[in-house]
């Protein structure tokens, strides 16, 4: 979830009963959604480094990252970056010495943190930071505007009304899009998971963060996510949700597909 501190305090207080989508219950819903998919192997490493969570599962940690900013906000702001990236304006290409200089975007931390939970040589505490990361950070590059060609912060400086209240169209998409879908995200990715993702869409191999945020940026204009008027209305959130839950989709077959390959053989006694 990539909300500034002003702009999240904004949308927390206008919109402050509104389910979340990339946020909370966004998250989660990748979660539980890969969780689904994870081959035995992988479920029992998973299990095995979560062990300790109060709720030792994907979902239970899938918002871990954003909590940072209130449980450890050292770690919090050093990895502020690594939720989202921001390529030239007008194009989708990706270009790391200009658009993630020093590793801090989204793709490079997927890469980065995938890197250390696959290295069992790596401390365990550094394998379980790298899960809860790479568990957020696949949700995040899924997101559409976390991947933005706008000079915009990610439309976070990009005003809308609805419903007579002010936000920004992050929050939208953040806080809105999925809106009065999900009673719970369990129930939410049950739903969901009715619709399998097709193979191809589930290729994982060194360019597999990259192409996932280009994707995210390409969706930015092929659907139209700007409103022209500044206004969005039910209509809007109505005509967007299949592009959201696509994506989530999306983003929890990857994940597990990842998962399922770092993490292919058990662990140990």
């Amino acid at each position: 979830m990539r909300i500034p501190f002003r702009h999240g305090l904004l949308a927390t207080l206008l919109l402050p009963a509104l389910a979340l989508a990339w946020g909370p219950t966004g998250h989660r819903i990748v979660g539980e959604l890969a969780q689904r998919q994870l081959s035995p192997q992988a479920a029992a490493a998973v299990a095995d480094l979560l062990r300790d969570e109060p709720e030792p599962t994907l979902a239970g940690v899938a918002n871990w990252a954003d909590g940072l900013r209130q449980t450890d906000p050292e770690l919090g702001k050093r990895t502020y970056r690594w939720h989202f990236v921001d390529v030239a304006a007008g194009g989708c290409d990706y270009v790391p010495a200009r658009d993630c200089p020093g590793d801090n975007c989204v793709i490079a931390a997927i890469d980065n943190q995938l890197d250390v939970l696959r290295d069992k040589t790596q401390m365990r505490t550094a394998r379980i930071q790298a899960l809860k990361f790479v568990v957020h950070f696949i949700g995040d590059v899924h997101q559409p505007l976390h991947s933005s060609n706008r000079p915009d912060r990610g439309a976070n400086d990009f005003q809308v009304s609805y419903r007579g209240h002010g936000t920004n169209l992050h929050a939208v998409w953040d806080s809105l899009i999925l809106d009065g879908q999900a009673p719970a995200a369990d129930v939410y990715a049950v739903r969901l998971a009715q619709t399998p993702v097709a193979a191809a869409d589930v290729q994982i191999d060194a360019g597999a963060a990259q192409r996932w945020a280009h994707e995210s940026c390409m969706a930015i204009d092929a659907n139209a996510l700007y409103p022209p008027m500044h206004t969005i209305d039910d209509a809007y959130l109505d005509a967007h949700r299949a592009l959201a839950e696509q994506r989530l989709r999306f983003a929890g077959a990857r994940l597990a597909a990842e998962l399922n390959s770092v993490l292919a053989s058990p662990p140990p006694n």
